[in-house]
């Protein structure tokens, strides 16, 4: 945010009586000024005015009595002459919108030449130009990741002034003005060392000033979360460990679960790619995948077996803008869908396919291009004998390929219709039926699948929510949810077991 000059309405008339000029035997007098008098003083002598502030003070001059006058001058670091300001001949200072700093009004008591009939009153000038209540509108960022290294806190909104001191939790933090509308502050890596919110406000000292409404920033485990995978326990009974990849923050937040409740006990965040979108377990839960969507990478780790925490094993290359990674039931291979050139389309979608090595690592072997960009998700059959690609672009289509046992690699079976922006696709356990969210008709196709061939055969469409982005199964094949990203809601549905068919049982708020 820039500074924006600031309309200043100037008090143009205060009462005549307000003033007494100094009257001489033909009329107003004030000629030439000399050394203060002995013994005057002006209470009070100088006052302080913000950038783009007005301010009429009260200046009162003791005795009051002839040969006086009242003369004033402004200064202020950083200003000089006209970039001061100007006071009005009725008493009123106007400080510059651009002024770098507050400019000071000093008020001194003089001599007058003429003192025949020379007499002062008050320079009147009210007390408007004190310090205003700060208000907060914005935060930048509003959430940052518990851990993470020091940062700038920038807080926008008004009546900010040169003095304005930002408070994390009540406390001042190393503040600097920007201008009316902006300040930042330092905020330190031990502020946000664990999770939780911080209550942010503005304070402005006096005279006048306040403190402003208070903002929550929130200190999570890892900002933009975008995709969340299970790593099963050995006997595959229950979950026990969960990593989400977070896009904004670039990293993969750790999580240890419950057996009994399901609650997920934060264990620390590891760096990724460049936003990162979709994270993917391998069946024996000993390693974890992730899509860096702007970095057309994928990340490797281990997972440690006893705390679940994640050792990063390095990157391997895949097209352009990752965006879904699948691991096939055997955990032998594994499959990248790239979304492409989204801007131009001059750079189709296609599917990356790997090979995993005993150690986890994953070795390129091809990439297979879809017709039109925008590949955004893949499954893969619980058989590990197909899998499935959605494309969200102009084609609007489910391609369906054949694996191949040996080489995991890819054979296109064909393509079926979709809704419109299919964007994700997933499989129930049995391995019959498909469903895919479809984000812009908002709503879920239905198919079955051929168990020899693997081909898809729509059977009709059920609303969802608005922007239908997700699709998911239970492990019993029983039910299923859509995350709807438009009307922030899941939407629930059971499954029926010879059909496929899905009844919608109720939404719940996220």
């Amino acid at each position: 945010m820039r500074a924006k000059t600031l309309a200043m309405k100037l008090f143009a008339v205060l009462a005549i009586a307000s003033l007494v000029f100094l009257v001489g035997c033909g009329g107003a007098t004030g000629q030439s000024i000399n050394q203060p008098p002995a013994g005057v003083t002006v209470l009070p002598a100088r006052a302080t005015v913000q950038p783009g502030g007005v301010q009429q003070f009260t200046a009162t001059v003791s005795p009051s009595g002839a040969n006086q006058a009242v003369t004033w001058s402004v200064s202020g670091a950083g200003c000089t002459g006209a970039s001061c300001g100007t006071i009005s001949s009725v008493g009123v200072y106007a400080a510059p919108a651009t002024a770098p700093n507050p400019a000071t009004v000093t008020v001194m008591a003089t001599s007058v030449a003429d003192s025949a009939k020379a007499a002062i009153a008050a320079v009147n000038i009210m007390t408007t130009g004190n310090n205003p209540i700060p208000t907060i509108s914005v935060l930048s960022p509003s959430f940052t990741a518990a851990g993470d290294s020091a940062f700038t806190l920038t807080v926008a909104g008004s009546n900010f002034v040169s003095s304005s001191v930002v408070r994390w939790n009540g406390s001042d933090r190393p503040t600097a003005f920007v201008n009316s509308t902006e300040v930042t502050a330092q905020i330190a890596a031990g502020d946000i060392a664990a999770t939780g919110t911080a209550a942010i406000t503005v304070f402005n000292p006096g005279p006048g000033g306040g403190s402003s409404n208070s903002f929550t920033l929130s200190i999570g485990t890892g900002v933009g979360p975008f995709s969340v995978a299970v790593a099963a326990d050995p006997s595959g009974r229950f979950g026990k460990f969960a990593y989400v990849a977070n896009s904004t923050s670039n990293n993969v937040s750790m999580y240890t679960i419950n057996p009994t409740t399901g609650t997920l006990q934060p264990i620390g965040t590891i760096g990724a790619g460049t936003f990162p979108v979709s994270v993917a377990v391998d069946p024996s839960g000993r390693f974890v995948y992730v899509a860096n969507l702007d970095s057309d990478s994928v990340s490797m780790y281990t997972i440690d077996a006893t705390t679940g925490v994640l050792t990063f094993t390095g990157t391997i290359g895949s097209a352009t803008k990752p965006d879904s990674v699948a691991v096939h039931p055997s955990g032998k291979f594994a499959y990248v869908a790239n979304f492409g050139d989204d801007l131009l389309g001059s750079i189709p979608g296609s599917v990356s396919m790997y090979r995993t090595n005993a150690d986890g690592s994953l070795t390129s072997t091809g990439t297979i291009a879809e017709a039109l960009v925008g590949t955004w998700a893949v499954a893969v059959h619980p058989s590990g004998k197909f899998a499935y690609v959605t494309n969200a672009g102009l084609s609007n289509t489910i391609s369906m390929y054949t694996i191949d046992a040996t080489t995991g690699a890819l054979t296109s079976a064909g393509t079926g219709a979709a809704g419109t922006l299919p964007e994700s696709v997933a499989v129930d356990p049995s391995g019959k039926f498909a469903y895919v969210a479809n984000a812009i008709s908002n709503n879920v196709s239905i198919y079955t699948i051929d168990a020899t061939t693997g081909a898809l055969t729509s059977t009709g469409t059920i609303a969802a929510g608005t922007l239908p982005y997700s699709v998911a199964v239970d492990p019993s094949g029983k039910f299923a949810y859509v995350a709807n990203h438009g009307s922030n809601s899941i939407s629930m549905y059971t499954i029926d077991a010879t059909t496929g068919a899905l009844t919608l049982i109720g939404t719940i708020g996220t």
